[in-house]
Parts: structure tokens; sequence; C-alpha cells
């Protein structure tokens, strides 16, 4: 987002005094593990593709010190910062990297910026990450996002 400030402010704005204004945020460094495969083996490819990487992982608000600030900038009070994990199942590859190409958010619009060629490059590297030696079939990858909430520190 543009300007995350603005629409902490814009949360604390519209929920009403001692209310709960919450969020959360993909935890791309470390928790995105299906994200994390695809950007690191693109980066060894593509030098565009490392730069957009470490732009996503490095933003403060993919981390839980980031959400905090940006939370006690908004002046909520009782902040809570946790992580929320999730399991996701694959059949295998194909089920893996079918969703990748949809055109959305940074990895699918990455995706459809590449020429075929490219493209099938990438589908090679990631897949023999993916299989990491392994038959191809059944995989499970986790996703961990961080979450903050706090409440609204206004009189009635």
């Amino acid at each position: 987002m543009a300007d995350p400030q603005q629409v902490a402010a814009e949360m604390v704005r519209v929920t009403r005094p001692s209310g709960v204004v919450a969020a959360t945020v993909w935890d791309f460094c470390g928790g995105l593990v299906y994200q994390r495969m695809l950007w690191d083996t693109a980066a060894m490819i593509d030098p565009q593709a490392g730069r957009t990487r470490d732009r996503l992982f490095s933003n403060p608000l993919s981390t839980p010190d980031g959400l905090e600030a940006l939370w006690q900038t908004a002046g909520l009070i009782n902040i809570e910062v946790g992580s929320l994990t999730i399991r996701m199942d694959y059949a295998n590859f194909d089920d893996y990297w079918e969703p990748l190409l949809g055109g959305q958010g940074p990895v699918g619009t990455f995706a459809a910026g590449l020429t075929e060629d490219a493209r099938r490059q990438l589908k090679a590297a990631v897949r023999a990450a993916f299989l990491s030696g392994r038959p191809d079939g059944p995989r499970s990858l986790t996703a961990t996002a961080w979450a903050v909430r706090g409440i609204v520190d206004r009189p009635v």
C-alpha cells in the first residue's frame, strides 16, 4: 500500500472508542515457504526477480516490529503481535505452479512479464526445488502471517 500510516489512521478513525483494530500481513522473509522457494530460485536466474524479492522481504510491514510500530504511530494501545500459520497442501507441482501464474500479486505480475522462454526456465528451476529429489506428488508447505491488534484509545 502506498501510505500505510494513512491506512492505519483511517482504520482508527472509523473504529468505535475502545474498539479493536487488527491486521495481518504475510511473513515474506521467513514464513511464506511457497513464495520463498519461487523468489529465491527466480533471483538466481533474473536480477530483476532478486530486486523484487529484496523489496518484498525487506518491507518493514512484513515484520512484527514494523507492524507494532505502525500501530503505535496510529495511537493504538494494548498492542499485541503474534503469528498465524496455515498449511498449504498441493497435489503435485502443477497444483503449486499454475495458481502462481494467475497475474495477481507480485508473483503473478512478475510471471506475466516474463518471456515464454524465461517462464519455461523458471518453471524448470522451481520444479527442481519443489521436488527436491523426490518424485512429483503431494506436498504441504506452510504459510505464516504476522498479526497485530490494538485498542482505540479514544473517549466514548
